[in-house]
Formats: structure tokens, sequence, C-alpha cells
């Protein structure tokens, strides 16, 4: 049931909005906006990657900057001090392993062990290293926002309990988590807001219990 009914979704969220385009994406480029994307908005983020990279064009200035001055630069993301530690935790870890600032060898390695390689560091979570391993080394994972989350629980996809990861990904459609993951976000932005959601606009109504039961409340 689950899996037809996310065939049909991706069917349609595809006829809406088409297929995204996919850029190639630098892994620990991406890992650290991933890191600093969280709990905060892509503005703020994307504020402070730039003034992080205007600060240390290269990752070793990071490396060997102190934490007050990387909490400095990525101020406009809130919480720049803990993410500052994370942040030079997370490049220390990879120059130790590597003996080098690069992501490259996880192409390499099977996809479990480089998600669990990525999961052995410091502020990085499912969704953080689904997004690495999807985006840059286009392995079969399927990240899971808070979009994407309010879709689902909405449509009936997920119960709201538990990891979602784990409810929603063994059900996507193979070859597709990549569209299928950026078209729900673009759906949950645009459509199905958390306050005033546009259920009449959405391709999803029908199959929706959430739209059901706005509608038979209005009418």
């Amino acid at each position: 049931m689950q899996a037809e009914l996310l065939a049909e979704i991706d069917r349609r969220l595809r006829q809406a909005f088409g297929d995204p385009p996919r850029p190639p994406f630098e892994p620990l480029e991406l890992l650290i906006r991933t890191i600093l994307s969280q709990n905060t908005s892509d503005r703020n983020r994307d504020r402070a990657y730039a003034a992080l990279r205007a600060r240390f064009p290269r990752w070793e200035d990071l490396l060997s900057a102190s934490e007050a001055e990387v909490a400095a630069a990525i101020r406009p993301a809130g919480l720049y001090r803990q993410r500052a530690r994370r942040l030079r935790e997370v490049l220390r870890r990879i120059q130790e392993a590597q003996g080098e600032l690069s992501l490259a060898f996880l192409g390499r390695l099977p996809p479990d062990e480089a998600e669990a390689w990525l999961l052995s560091l410091p502020g990085v979570g499912k969704k953080t290293a689904s997004i690495v391993l999807l985006f840059a080394f286009g392995h079969e994972r399927f990240p899971v926002d808070t979009h994407i989350a309010r879709v689902a629980r909405r449509v009936g996809l997920w119960a709201g309990r538990g990891d979602p990861h784990a409810a929603l990904a063994p059900f996507v459609p193979r070859g597709r988590a990549y569209p299928l993951h950026l078209n729900l976000i673009r759906l949950g932005r645009e459509v199905c807001r958390p306050r005033a959601p546009r259920c009449p606009q959405c391709p999803l109504r029908d199959l929706c219990a959430y739209a059901q039961r706005r509608e038979d409340d209005t009418g």
C-alpha cells in the first residue's frame, strides 16, 4: 500500500513540477552547508556559509582558526558557538582519518559503510548523512526534512511516530529518491504549508486524509 501510494505521489509531483535539475555537489562543502542548515532557515544558512568561506577560503584555514573566529563568521546561522565546535571537530576527524580535508573516499565505500562513517561525526544525523550520500554520491537515500515529514503525515504515509526515514525510505521508487525528495519539499513549501495549507490546489488532494478531513469540516 505505501509503495503504491508513494509511487503515485511521485508520478503526480513529477507531472506538476517536473524533475528538478541535478547539478554536481562537492561532498565536504555539502556536509558543511547541511550542518549549518540545521534548525535555521535557508537564508540564514546561506548567509553563514558565505561569511564562513569569505573568512576561511580553504578548509585548512578554518581548521587552524580558533573556535571564537569560526563562531563569529557563522553567527547568522544561530547556535554559532555549538556549530563552530562541531565544524572544527568534523574537519579534524576527516583530516585525521584521511590525511586531507576531503570526503571523496566515501565514494569508494559501500553505501552502508559510508553512511555509518558520516553518522560517527558530531552533529551528523540520519538526514544530514542521507543528504550527502544522495546529492553528492547518488546513493539511494531519502532525506526527510520538516516539509517532507509534514506531507507524509498528512497524506498518511507516516504516523508521526518513530524515525520517518525508516518509515519512508523502503517505499521510495528506485531511482526516484532525488526528484521525489525535492518535489515533496517544494510541495510542502508552496502548497502543504504548516499554516493555511492550499489543499484545493494540491495535486495530492484526493489521496490525502488531511485534505479530506478539512473538506468535511468546512463542507
